[in-house]
């Protein structure tokens, strides 16, 4: 059986039979690669989770995911940690969403540190002023990633966060459009604007019923999202905006059940590739070449249009994090088009690893 190890994904045994899963998506697509570009490439069979690939010259390069060699180990830990990777974003000149980092109650008493539960609350109280980002430190895809209005929900959610991480941030709550923007060896190969999980009325089905619809269209579309009903997060943005799961939508109303905009959770895409402006391409291959790495997803926010040219003297953007291993499934399964840019991005991700030219 799979047993925890720090804040990642399980470490998996060869005990279980493979089932159906989206990390397979990785493996079955460089499987493919690897014989059109004759790059052997090996997978271990049962969880099909991680694999090798062979040099030219003979040599073994392993991957994990969507973990390569291609990022050093020490830049991809630090990309890992949102508050070690924001304090070096914002060294190197990089706008960052301005909060602090705090911890959960057990690692604060064994630190010696006051900085948890109570401590955050009055940062967000007193210092930024509510509404509030409150996220874990070291988790991905967007999980536990919160907006809190008041005391309530904070508390909730840092408790919630507390169980997953032992550190987890504050932020000011900023507006715009949220974009990420994937570089590999100083060239931007992916740009898409994320959309949060929503639903659009039909003037008879409940926000429950429209969610099932939803999750019923991605499964005939193919895309391995799972959409989670009872997402405490749901709840409270119904609560905020005075609806309940009961409540039917009028036909062509949309509404956001959710403020974060993660694929994984359920949000949808805009491409955005031929359309990015240099001047935010110039800006994410920085921001990546800055942080040590070769492959990297930026997370901006922008408050105009990246398809409009970088206002320098306003620096109307922030950067919301990196990801030193970007996940590119659900966005594959967007369109035919986002899945041969997503098959480019490994076709030249295996090739730089076996130094084909």
């Amino acid at each position: 059986m799979a047993e925890k190890h720090d804040n990642s994904e399980p470490v998996e045994t060869t005990t279980t039979p493979a089932v159906k899963n989206p990390v397979h998506f990785v493996a079955d697509l460089l499987e493919r690669l690897g014989r059109e570009e004759n790059i052997p490439v090996e997978i271990e069979p049962t969880w099909r989770h991680v694999g090798r690939i062979t040099r030219r010259d003979g040599s073994l390069s392993h991957f994990r995911g969507t973990h390569f060699d291609l990022n050093g180990m020490g830049s991809m830990e630090i990309a890992v940690d949102k508050g070690f990777a924001a304090f070096f974003l914002q060294r190197s000149g990089y706008n960052i969403i301005p909060g602090k980092t705090f911890y959960s109650p057990k690692f604060a008493k064994a630190i010696k540190s006051q900085d948890s539960h109570d401590a955050a609350y009055s940062f967000a109280k007193e210092v930024i002023g509510f509404p509030v980002v409150i996220k874990p430190n070291s988790a991905s895809q967007g999980k536990l990633v919160c907006v809190a209005h008041d005391k309530r929900t904070f508390m909730q959610a840092a408790c919630r966060i507390s169980e997953i991480d032992k550190v987890f941030l504050v932020q000011q709550l900023v507006k715009g459009h949220d974009y990420r923007v994937v570089v590999l060896d100083g060239e931007v190969v992916s740009a898409y604007e994320r959309l949060p999980l929503s639903v659009t009325g039909d003037g008879k089905s409940t926000i429950d019923e429209l969610l099932d619809k939803k999750q019923h269209e991605y499964q005939a579309r193919g895309r391995d999202t799972t959409i989670k009903k009872d997402d405490f997060r749901i709840d409270n943005r119904l609560k905020r905006h005075r609806m309940t799961r009961n409540t039917v939508l009028n036909e062509d109303q949309s509404f956001a059940l959710l403020d974060n905009r993660n694929l994984s959770t359920g949000g949808d895409s805009i491409d955005v590739l031929e359309d990015i402006d240099p001047s935010y391409k110039d800006l994410a291959v920085r921001i990546v070449k800055d942080m040590g790495l070769r492959l990297c997803g930026v997370d901006l926010m922008v408050q105009d249009d990246i398809r409009k040219p970088l206002d320098a003297a306003k620096n109307n953007y922030y950067v919301i994090e990196i990801n030193s291993a970007p996940g590119v499934d659900h966005y594959a399964e967007s369109g035919d088009k986002q899945k041969m840019i997503v098959e480019e991005i490994y076709r030249r991700i295996i090739r730089l690893i076996a130094d084909v030219k």
